[in-house]
């Protein structure tokens, strides 16, 4: 996540107290546990999402609409396990950002720029869930993975545009690194505001709607199900059933997926608006990027836990099946 703070708040605050950064306060052997900690988080996260990017594109049955927000969140996800959650780690370990300028800037771009991508994938879930369980017709005939793909492609140039709307009339690159040992991208008030409404309230009220209506319509097909189930079907009958349960299962396991990806997300926003009124310290700030980045790592698990074609494929995977020939018409459904 972007490590963006209010200007007006850091001002008034003490943050430049120290000109060089504090000696370190644990021993050496929890300071290698530490790292050796981090780097096992940062190899789960890269690999872990690598996983669902290879299933995702090799296994042509996986290639849904729905599938390619799965793949362009596994893409965003793998991209912060790459390139953002070592340094993070490293600043939070040392209480102290202990590299250069130039890095901290590429550091606050691609977090602030990938965090954003991360949130709008979620909204899309939410988005793709409500229209396949509340117009299922409309859906399987108008959904294409085409289309999918160019609203993917496009809500990652609408976040690059995004970005550079803020770094260009936010003026932020003059307030990167202006105390010793920090690596913060300054916020002035007004765009405090529109990143709280473009970046928390605008995404988070789309998904907390939307899931709210894919609640009620799973209960109704719960309902109808049941209703199914107590006669005697046909063949059509049979398929409905098997199609609402599919749906309902996805729409489930999804919902896990945004819950998790929100409560990972809540005190970022508490601590960035709220910080400076309840007192919090610039330490718990580090621990709240770390349990943001956290979620990045913790998405995997979840389709492993609840999707079984996700972990035939990672089986596939491993013992190089998909190097044999027409590995990708397998098959992973089952």
């Amino acid at each position: 996540m972007h490590n963006f703070v209010n200007l007006t708040e850091f001002n008034q605050s003490n943050h430049c107290v120290h000109a060089s950064c504090p000696e370190r306060s644990v021993s050496p052997a929890v300071y290698r546990f530490l790292y050796v900690c981090s780097a096992a988080v940062v190899l789960l996260t890269v690999c872990g999402n690598m996983l669902v990017i290879i299933s995702v594109l090799h296994f042509k049955q996986l290639h849904t609409p729905t599938n390619t927000i799965v793949l362009s969140l596994a893409v965003s996800d793998f991209l912060i396990g790459a390139f953002v959650m070592l340094p993070v780690l490293i600043w939070t370990i040392e209480s102290c950002w202990i590299f250069n300028t130039s890095y901290c800037i590429c550091l606050l771009i691609s977090s602030f720029f990938l965090a954003n991508v991360s949130i709008y994938n979620i909204a899309l879930v939410s988005v793709d869930r409500y229209l396949a369980l509340s117009k299922p017709f409309f859906y399987t005939n108008k959904i294409s993975r085409r289309k999918m793909c160019i609203v993917v492609y496009s809500n990652w140039c609408l976040c690059v545009v995004y970005v550079i709307a803020v770094l260009y009339f936010n003026g932020s690159f003059m307030g990167v690194l202006l105390c010793p040992g920090e690596c913060f991208l300054f916020f002035n008030e007004v765009w405090s505001v529109i990143d709280l409404v473009h970046s928390f309230i605008f995404p988070l009220s789309i998904i907390i709607i939307l899931y709210t209506g894919v609640f009620v319509i799973a209960r109704k097909h719960a309902t109808a199900i049941r209703e199914l189930n107590n006669h005697t079907r046909p063949k059509a009958q049979k398929t409905t059933v098997h199609l609402m349960k599919s749906e309902r299962k996805a729409a489930k396991v999804l919902g896990i997926l945004v819950a998790v990806f929100l409560v990972c997300l809540l005190p970022y926003f508490i601590f960035t608006f709220l910080g400076e009124i309840i007192k919090l310290q610039s330490d718990t700030f580090q621990k709240v990027l770390i349990l943001i980045h956290l979620n990045s790592t913790i998405n995997p698990f979840i389709y492993a836990l609840f999707y079984p074609w996700f972990r035939r494929c990672i089986k596939l995977i491993i013992t190089l099946q998909i190097f044999q020939t027409d590995s990708s018409l397998i098959n992973v459904m089952l």
